[in-house]
């Protein structure tokens, strides 16, 4: 399988499971790595065979700043099932970074790292 990724999508997001996160929100990043079998669309210079990443990230963009949940796993989890809807996308990697998470030591990133495939 060939890759499709977007990386270091960010996002302004209300996850968290304090209120202050759902209140005033913080960054997200998201990168997002798809399994895509490029060949037809490469052999047919065709759009429609492979998955338009501008379409993806469009749509981690509107899950990212849509509906809160209180675990970046559910929005990993989210993202993941949005991504395996194009048919073109066999496998998905999806790592949610929160560099800005409630923790009182000094840290880099928080992440949750995913993988799905279709069953």
């Amino acid at each position: 399988m060939d890759r499709v990724a977007v990386r270091g999508l960010r996002a302004r997001g209300h996850h968290g499971v304090f209120e202050h996160e759902r209140a005033e929100g913080q960054l997200f990043v998201v990168d997002v790595d798809m399994a895509v079998d490029t060949r037809a669309a490469a052999a047919g210079d065709e759009l429609a065979k492979t998955v338009h990443y501008g379409v993806v990230a469009e749509e981690v963009h509107a899950i990212v700043t849509g509906e809160p949940v209180d675990l970046i796993e559910t929005l990993a989890q989210r993202i993941a099932d949005q991504c395996l809807s194009h048919d073109a996308v066999r496998e998905v990697e999806v790592v949610v970074h929160k560099p800005e998470a409630p923790i009182t030591v000094p840290f880099d990133d928080v992440t949750i790292t995913i993988k799905r495939s279709r069953s």
